[in-house]
């Protein structure tokens, strides 16, 4: 189901590692927890690093601001020792580097992945909602090669955000070079798979811009858990990764907003 994202995220206990999912490169798993939810996990563990997880989080919190079909995220707590049980050699390393808290989101059973978008249902409004999102988000990973959406229950819905904030893996400790940079565009929209079906970006703009005020904005950084942040380059305090995430985010919503433009162009070109 999808969720408000506040200033607080739930957090459950993982009970039982019941499968893998080998298709995604960081071996994220369903889990069974101990709200009797079912999750798909990703690990701190995993070679994506903790960036991944906090691209996955603030993308999670902004979709949900947005009224967009994220599914529900919530904090895993694992102890490691559920490893002995497994087998696989490579799992059992990858759950022991993965003590503590890793990101879950809610498990859709029979979800399909979203093949070609025409004739999908998807309304031309949801995919520039969708188009708007990721191009704020700077996603690299909604392409027809790799679109990360499913259809459940007939709905669409959006997964798969750890390639997304990837300038962040680029910054220095410079809050004002984030500042300056952060409202680039980003050519990359124009392989985005919902493009073709998508309604007006700009409109989509003035629907959903209004809803990331500061405010809401610093709730969702706020909600990153202080340990994927401690110790993690190139910041020398979690109140210093917050405010670069809150200094790039500000950035690309102030107006004018060029990559706003680009992706009404890129749309334009391929209707």
């Amino acid at each position: 189901m999808a969720h408000e994202l506040g200033a607080a995220l739930r957090i459950v206990r993982c009970l039982r590692y019941v499968t893998p999912l080998r298709e995604g490169g960081s071996l994220p798993a369903i889990v069974e927890a101990d709200d009797d939810g079912m999750y798909v996990v990703k690990f701190r563990g995993a070679g994506q690093g903790m960036k991944a997880l906090i691209a996955e989080l603030i993308a999670a919190g902004i979709g949900h601001a947005l009224a967009l079909p994220v599914p529900e995220t919530v904090l895993v707590e694992l102890d490691p020792a559920l490893g002995m049980a497994e087998p696989d050699p490579e799992i059992q390393d990858l759950l022991e580097r993965s003590a503590g808290l890793n990101i879950g989101l809610d498990y859709l059973p029979g979800s399909l992945p979203l093949g070609m978008p025409g004739g999908s249902g998807v309304s031309p409004a949801l995919a520039a909602g969708v188009v708007w999102f990721d191009a704020l988000l700077s996603n690299v990973d909604r392409t027809p090669r790799n679109p990360n959406l499913l259809l459940w229950h007939r709905q669409l819905w959006l997964i798969d955000h750890g390639a997304a904030l990837y300038t962040q893996h680029s910054w220095n400790d410079d809050l004002a070079a984030i500042a300056v940079n952060a409202g680039a565009r980003f050519p990359r929209i124009r392989d985005h798979v919902l493009l073709p079906i998508a309604g007006s970006i700009h409109e989509a703009d003035a629907r959903l811009a209004p809803r990331l005020n500061p405010a809401r904005i610093e709730e969702i950084v706020a909600a990153i858990p202080d340990n994927f942040l401690d110790g993690l380059p190139p910041f020398a305090s979690p109140a210093r990764h917050r405010a670069a995430y809150l200094t790039h985010l500000a950035g690309r919503l102030a107006a004018p907003r060029a990559w706003v433009d680009e992706a009404e162009e890129a749309r334009r070109a391929v209707i």
